[in-house]
């Protein structure tokens, strides 16, 4: 899939399905004490103003700020940012994609993708990382989460809504080779078991932006 054809797909995806997904995962965080231990991990250890990129709703950009992160959501659904203005109004929200984050070089303390990478066609996910290390200061943390496996898996409806959302899942192993690939040291690595809703375990991975990259 190409790079315009997986952006458009995913935006009218979420755009279609914003409203029963911000109702849906609302209180997710509450019931997950682990995301919300390496959340409060990266709130400890990040400097500096924060992306989160994917944001959604914006339950993680307002979680965040509430552990007194100066942070801002960028999403590439514009429903899903409207949702967010509107649930979050002191908190600023942007469309954007992760692919040109706005930012300028080295202006960042930190970017979280959580589950927002998973959207990303394999051979594109390097150019991604590699803007996230491009838009981080030296010594600045990125906050990954996403689902484990090998396969991809397609979505073809969901909340009742006709849709085309395509997963590409990673092991924590094969992402950490792909961090250190384009500048990223892997400080810390949290694999859970799946709960009842969920189809495969999941995972989160801390790393720092060390003071050398390399191209994709």
């Amino acid at each position: 899939m190409s790079g315009a054809t997986h952006l458009h797909t995913t935006r009218a995806a979420y755009d279609a399905i914003a409203a029963e997904y911000a109702g849906h995962f609302a209180g997710e965080l509450a019931a997950k004490p682990m995301a919300r231990a390496i959340l409060g991990v990266f709130a400890e250890v990040v400097r500096g103003a924060v992306i989160d990129v994917g944001c959604g709703p914006g339950r993680v950009t307002a979680y965040l700020h509430g552990l007194g992160v100066a942070v801002s959501g960028v999403d590439l659904s514009p429903e899903m940012v409207a949702l967010a203005r509107r649930e979050h109004p002191g908190l600023r929200f942007e469309e954007g994609t992760m692919t040109a984050l706005g930012a300028a070089d080295g202006s960042l303390g930190g970017v979280v993708a959580w589950y927002s990478v998973i959207h990303t066609p394999r051979e594109e996910l390097p150019a991604v990382l590699a803007e996230f290390h491009r838009a981080l200061a030296p010594g600045g943390h990125l906050l990954l989460a996403f689902q484990v496996g090998e396969e991809p898996w397609h979505l073809g409806e969901i909340f009742g809504r006709t849709i085309a959302l395509d997963f590409y899942r990673w092991t924590p192993e094969r992402l950490a080779g792909l961090l250190a690939g384009v500048g990223f040291a892997v400080e810390a690595r949290l694999l859970r078991e799946p709960d009842a809703e969920e189809r495969t375990p999941h995972a989160h991975l801390l790393a720092r932006k060390t003071t050398a990259g390399t191209a994709p």
